[in-house]
C-alpha cells in the first residue's frame, strides 16, 4: 500500500520495523529527558536515569532476541 504523497519513507510496511521503532523510542526518550531537565534537573534527572537504565536493558534483550532467535514459520 502506497501513500498518496508519493515519499516512499512513508509507505506501511516500511514503518513496521523495529529500526523505526528504535528510532521511534530514541526521539521520545531525548523530550522526555528534555521536559525533565527543564523541571528540575537535580532529583529528576536521577530519578530518570535509573528509569531509562532499565528501559536499556529492557530494550538491549529484546534486541538480542531477535538477533539469536529466528521468526516463526508461516503457516500456508
Amino acid at each position: 500500500m502506497q501513500a498518496s504523497n508519493g515519499y516512499s519513507c512513508l509507505r506501511r510496511g516500511r514503518l513496521r520495523t523495529y529500526t523505526a521503532y528504535s528510532i521511534g523510542c530514541a526521539i521520545a526518550w531525548a523530550v522526555v529527558w528534555a521536559i525533565a531537565a527543564a523541571i528540575d534537573p537535580k532529583q529528576t534527572l536521577d530519578d530518570l536515569l535509573l528509569i531509562f537504565a532499565g528501559w536499556v536493558i529492557g530494550w538491549t534483550s529484546a534486541t538480542i532476541a531477535r538477533v539469536v532467535y529466528p521468526p516463526p514459520k508461516k503457516r500456508h
